[in-house]
């Protein structure tokens, strides 16, 4: 008992102090990495380690047709637009002010799910939806932002990634994929390699052999392939299956909270008090969307961080 309870515990910090990290080190990794390149090598390595580890667990690692058609959709909503796009336009945006946006994916997921069930909202829904639109615009209506160059872009770009990976959670929700999700996430991410590497190509991408990467970037990409790809995700199935998924379903609007003074205490990222206002109205929003069990259990059926 006192064994399961230290790992659930440590699970827990993975996925909130991971996760959260990882807008910090992909914001460190682009900054001399071009991005399709860059998600490329984490997606494809980070795949390779999780199907060794699934076989080391003995899962089953055969995959059907329709099982591979289907995780290569989800793997672009997820991956190679939700990512790789992301990534992108963390050239453009601060590490911690992304991970805001991002953590709308519950109220986007709400009104997809509203268009697919055609069901009104729930009074605990309608709150969210208000304090999640109020708080997207004290973030992004900042006169900080909008005199920055190409921030606006960035801005545009990331909110079409949280709408990608928002639809990818409902497809996947009902879409037929492995049972293991070890082996789902790991076809995913090889699918989403190899996409990525072909979209590096056609961008005349420059390609850097990681011996010529900075030390800081090296660091950044190890964490990005073996904590935030293979650790955390562990972490988190290990979590769905030992505690309630409302409790895992808080890492939504942890995550972005750890991303926000991560990036300005290790990337001298500016924190305006608008943006903490913000921050919290929009969680709050976040919080009252994500205890609707239904939204908790569409998140979480299949969530792969940036």
């Amino acid at each position: 008992m006192k064994k399961s309870k230290l790992l659930i515990i440590l699970a827990f910090i993975s996925i909130y102090v991971i996760w959260g990290s990882t807008y910090v080190f992909n914001k460190i990794a682009v900054t001399e990495l071009s991005p399709f390149f860059l998600a490329g090598i984490r997606f494809t390595t980070a795949g390779v380690l999780m199907i060794i580890l699934a076989a080391v667990l003995k899962h089953n690692l055969s995959i059907s047709k329709i099982q591979l058609r289907n995780a290569a959709i989800a793997s672009f909503f997820f991956l190679v637009y939700g990512n790789g796009v992301f990534v992108w336009a963390l050239k453009y945006v601060d590490s911690g002010f992304g991970a805001l946006l991002a953590s709308t994916q519950p109220l986007f997921v709400l009104f997809l799910l509203r268009l697919i069930d055609q069901k009104p909202f729930q009074k605990k829904s309608m709150i969210g939806v208000v304090l999640g639109i109020l708080g997207m615009y004290l973030l992004v209506s900042q006169k900080e932002l909008t005199t920055s160059e190409g921030s606006l872009l960035g801005v545009f770009m990331i909110l079409t990634c949280v709408l990608s990976w928002s639809y990818g959670s409902v497809f996947v929700s009902k879409a037929e994929l492995p049972k293991s999700h070890l082996v789902s996430t790991g076809y995913q991410m090889l699918v989403a390699g190899v996409i990525l590497f072909i979209a590096s190509l056609s961008f005349n991408e420059e390609w850097v052999s990681p011996l010529s990467w900075s030390f800081k970037v090296q660091i950044a990409m190890f964490v990005l392939i073996l904590f935030g790809g293979v650790i955390a995700f562990t972490a988190f199935n290990f979590l769905l299956k030992n505690v309630a998924t409302e409790k895992v379903s808080t890492s939504a609007y942890v995550n972005p909270v750890i991303a926000l003074f991560m990036g300005w205490f290790f990337l001298d990222e500016v924190l305006t008090l608008q943006s903490i206002i913000a921050s919290m109205v929009l969680l709050t929003g976040v919080y009252f969307i994500t205890s609707r069990k239904r939204i908790v259990k569409v998140i979480e059926e299949e969530r792969i961080k940036p």
